[in-house]
């Protein structure tokens, strides 16, 4: 392959499976996000009770624990990884595909930490872009060998490092008193007193959750191996893996799901041995595992389903999927925007129910839009600005004429 000669991937070389994969975890995300977009999220129990909406925010809060939570970010993070997988294999007769690579992860570095520290604390861009780089020296491993080291990382990885890294790190302010602080901040109108607490938040945030880093790195692990094995590309030779997949991680899911859910409202061993350091990592595992279990489990019923007639109405998640980097910094700027003072300051006044609609309103318009856009231009506004530095040359946006979406062919 001449070096020169590397550009995007052409539409006729895309799965459009992986795209409406992107596109329904994108809206996962913005449902579980739009929990801090709202303030819900810093508010304390008393102040959520107050809620007009508090008997069903309950119902919901179990429903999203259950079903979208951190499942939405695992199957979000895998699908990462499943690119950084296919772009390999495109470039792996490409001397220059590993520059470029590294070149893209710190484009995406720098998108990420302008998105964390200009408007929302809470971007998963810069792990991606940072523990992407690990990948790298991996992308010559088998699959299995991926998916073990990465089952390895994200089961395991907390319970191991738990006693070792919390001593290390510095102090922060208690988790109650900085929520209280950046509710105060987020709810005002100064829009400068919001950006001074969101840089401020984003730090101890990221000293809090430093177990994220090995969260998300689990899954990029996972994810590659699902793309190096050829699974995703492919999905019709292989119906039986996603059969077997699907087979074996719903249940497990089902079952590991229910135990954590009792266990986090005290209805499962609630006192007695189970209150012991043992059993604060068994839960760990348990919570862990039932994320990728259920992650997993959601996209062979996508790529299955995607073999039927469903594929007309998953084809409709396709365009939302291939313009997703544009998306999820639109669903920041929206959610800031509607809800934080300095916006139109509508605030947690509406509960989780209020959360659940707007994320209906916000995706409704973002697929629209991506519809229009994709039948006029070929990549979305930010993967076009990404790709072209990228790639070092501008890259051609507009189409010559308007194209039909190939995710909607039966």
């Amino acid at each position: 392959m001449n070096p020169t000669a590397a550009a995007p991937v052409a539409d006729a070389q895309r799965h459009d499976v992986l795209d409406a994969l992107r596109g329904l975890a994108l809206f996962g995300v913005l449902l579980v996000n739009l929990r801090d977009f709202s303030l819900y999220s810093l508010l304390p129990a008393d102040g959520r009770a107050a809620l007009p909406t508090a008997a069903w925010d309950r119902v919901l809060d179990v429903v999203m624990a259950a079903f979208v939570d951190v499942k939405s970010a695992t199957l979000f993070a895998m699908l990462f990884g499943v690119g950084f997988a296919l772009q390999m294999q495109r470039a792996a007769d490409d001397p220059s595909a590993a520059r470029r690579y590294l070149r893209r992860l710190l484009l995406l570095l720098i998108i990420g930490i302008a998105h964390a520290w200009l408007l929302w604390w809470g971007d998963i861009l810069r792990y991606y872009a940072a523990l992407g780089l690990l990948l790298l020296p991996l992308g010559h491993a088998s699959p299995r060998r991926l998916a073990l080291i990465g089952l390895a990382v994200a089961l395991f990885a907390l319970p191991l490092l738990r006693p070792l890294i919390p001593p290390l790190l510095p102090a922060v302010v208690p988790a109650a008193e900085a929520a209280d602080a950046a509710y105060a901040a987020f709810s005002g109108a100064d829009a400068g007193a919001a950006f001074a607490a969101n840089v401020d938040y984003d730090l101890r945030m990221r000293i809090a959750n430093w177990s994220l880093a090995f969260f998300v790195l689990g899954r990029l692990l996972l994810g590659a191996a699902l793309g190096f094995a050829g699974v995703l590309q492919e999905p019709q030779r292989h119906r039986q893996f996603w059969r077997r997949l699907l087979a074996v991680c719903l249940p497990l899911g089902a079952l590991l799901t229910t135990f954590v859910l009792l266990r986090d409202h005290g209805l499962l061993f609630a006192d007695g041995w189970w209150t012991g350091k043992a059993a604060r990592n068994v839960s760990s595992i348990a919570r862990s595992a039932s994320s990728i279990a259920l992650a997993l489990a959601y996209m062979a019923l996508v790529v299955l389903a995607w073999q039927t007639r469903a594929r007309r109405v998953l084809g409709a998640f396709a365009p939302v999927g291939r313009m997703a980097l544009t998306h999820y910094l639109g669903q920041s700027l929206l959610g800031v925007s509607l809800f934080y003072g300095a916006g139109l300051g509508l605030g947690p006044r509406y509960g989780l129910v209020g959360t659940v609609f707007a994320a209906v309103a916000v995706f409704a318009l973002q697929t629209w839009l991506s519809r229009w856009w994709l039948q006029r231009f070929r990549f979305g506004p930010a993967e076009w600005v990404w790709r072209s530095l990228t790639y070092g040359r501008r890259q051609p946006l507009r189409r010559t004429a308007p194209a039909t979406l190939a995710s909607n062919a039966a």
